[in-house]
């Protein structure tokens, strides 16, 4: 796909974020925003640098991830079509706590650091929006610690495959158990003794790479409450 600008008279935002902007706002954003193309394993920002764009995936989904000097990795939280990568841009901090890998092959708008800059000095509102999708990013990064510090591999897997579905444009996700195990910080035959159970138990459909959700509702079952309280945060800082 070629990049190109948002038309000016568009009216319905493709990013969750986005949407939760006031229609002025979204109108006077658009002709700045524009397409890109994303692809899995890209790099979007490493860890400490200072971010040149902002991305508002619509269907990418993109991991913040952490690394140790051993090449050991986690992920610290998942970003789709509801929230935006470089926060640090209006944080204050300039520079990004985490590296932003593309999970998931999608699109994305993008937004130049500086126009964002720019665009929030005009809007005391606007910039209130995006510091509660900061504190809901927060809080996924908190809880995600929580969980895998006391949770099983198959409470960690169900509650990722969750905040993966929410996320994507996708009725099926493109995740390998090698995938998997790096996202959480887990073995890989961790993560497929727990795929196996779930497929077994008929909640998921696990096939070269690819999983969709059979039964939703037993996932979430399956899941520990580290899902809920990170949907339940965002859905009430982003209602506000």
């Amino acid at each position: 796909m070629n990049d190109h600008t948002v038309r000016d008279d568009a009216t319905s935002p493709p990013n969750q974020l986005l949407a939760a902007l006031q229609a002025d706002e979204w109108q006077r954003w658009a002709p700045y925003l524009e397409w890109v193309s994303l692809s899995a394993g890209q790099v979007l920002c490493e860890s400490g640098d200072t971010p040149a764009f902002v991305y508002f995936p619509t269907s990418a989904v993109v991991s913040l991830m952490s690394s140790t000097r051993d090449g050991g990795s986690a992920e610290l939280a998942v970003v789709g079509h509801d929230g935006m990568i470089g926060i640090a841009v209006f944080m204050g901090g300039n520079a990004m706590p985490s590296a932003a890998v593309v999970q998931a092959t999608g699109v994305a708008l993008r937004l130049s650091a500086s126009t964002l800059k720019s665009l929030l000095q005009r809007s005391v509102p606007t910039l209130q929006v995006l510091l509660r999708y900061a504190q809901a990013l927060m809080a996924q990064v908190a809880q995600t610690a929580l969980c895998n510090r006391y949770h099983s591999i198959d409470q960690q897997l169900s509650r990722r495959l969750l905040l993966g579905f929410d996320r994507s444009a996708d009725d099926a996700l493109s995740m390998t158990h090698e995938d998997a195990a790096r996202l959480l910080g887990v073995r890989r035959e961790g993560i497929t003794a727990a795929a196996q159970r779930l497929q077994q138990g008929g909640v998921i459909r696990y096939w070269r790479g690819r999983i969709r959700v059979l039964d939703r509702a037993r996932l979430e079952q399956r899941a520990c409450e580290c899902y809920a309280s990170v949907a339940n945060e965002q859905s009430r800082l982003l209602a506000c």
